[in-house]
């Protein structure tokens, strides 16, 4: 019986292990792959505190043997559900199940992909998701942006102030996001737009050099030389399996407020799979905490 079992491996669970286990907490984590999560695919982090730069593994690699430094133990397993047992919680795995006090879900989101071959090898090698992240690497160059919500328009409102010329490539004939953020776009003379038209393939060998573009109305191809890819087409929140214990919004993202509380008494969120505004590593790190104190205030009430 574990005080605390946290599911996910990413920088919400890592953080949330550490606090938990400085409070001399038994803890476990539940990891379906590797640890680190969404950031072991950005080569280069300039923007997390006490480190000038370092790659996504590297702060991983650090933050994980920094964790298990302190005793935490680990399980490689997926996650299928968290059952309530009254003075406890189950965590079920497809390869068991594991008993907790509490049970902190982190098991973030990740980034809605196009499907297309070769899409997850250019991760990194000019696709990429965060224009905050990744921007400052394509100053000066020419980048596509895929999508036309307030997600894609955000990213290429930022990126318009970086690189040469952005392109916004929308598979609709109109944009979705906010007329605000569109018409600041439309007011830039190194933003252009494509409407109505999917990206088709990806050019390039061991990094992006252009996009093959379709048509959507007339099936015509085409293509757009770019420096680099930045997908905006939306989340995918890892929450299924836990609508059981914790209200989710029309999003599938665990509706929680800073505290990381959710419905479930002694079930706690954090991380990119809570409903937030703003998804970063600091932010991921800060809710590792809270919810970790919250789960040991929870702890310590039993005992």
């Amino acid at each position: 019986m574990y005080d605390i079992i946290i599911i996910g491996g990413g920088a919400a669970g890592l953080t949330a292990a550490l606090y938990a286990r400085r409070a001399n907490k038994t803890v476990l984590i539940v990891e379906k792959g590797s640890f680190g999560g969404q950031i072991t695919f950005s080569p280069l982090v300039e923007n997390f505190p006490t480190r000038q730069s370092m790659s996504g593994v590297e702060l991983a690699d650090a933050l994980t043997e920094q964790v298990l430094s302190h005793g935490a133990d680990v399980e490689i397993d997926t996650v299928t559900g968290i059952e309530d047992m009254g003075s406890f919680k189950r965590v079920i795995g497809e390869s068991g199940s594991y008993d907790g006090l509490t049970a902190i879900v982190a098991t973030g989101a990740t980034h809605r992909m196009l499907g297309l071959p070769r899409e997850g090898e250019l991760v990194g090698e000019g696709i990429s998701f965060c224009a905050v992240c990744d921007g400052a690497f394509y100053k000066d160059k020419n980048v596509c942006v895929i999508g036309g919500g307030n997600s894609a328009l955000q990213e290429a409102v930022l990126l318009s102030e970086l690189c040469s010329k952005v392109t916004v490539i929308q598979n609709l004939d109109f944009l979705t996001g906010e007329e605000k953020l569109a018409e600041q776009l439309r007011t830039k003379d190194n933003v252009d737009f494509i409407f109505g038209t999917t990206v088709a393939g990806l050019i390039g060998d061991d990094s992006l050099t252009g996009v093959e573009l379709k048509n959507e109305k007339t099936g015509e191809l085409s293509t757009l030389e770019v420096d680099g890819m930045f997908i905006a087409i939306g989340l995918v929140p890892q929450n299924a399996p836990f609508e059981g214990v914790m209200k989710l919004n029309e999003y599938g993202y665990a509706d929680s407020a800073e505290d990381c509380l959710t419905a479930t008494p002694g079930v706690f969120v954090a991380g990119d799979c809570r409903s937030k505004t703003v998804r970063q590593l600091t932010t991921a790190a800060a809710d590792g905490s809270v919810a970790a104190l919250a789960a040991c205030r929870f702890v310590d009430a039993l005992k």
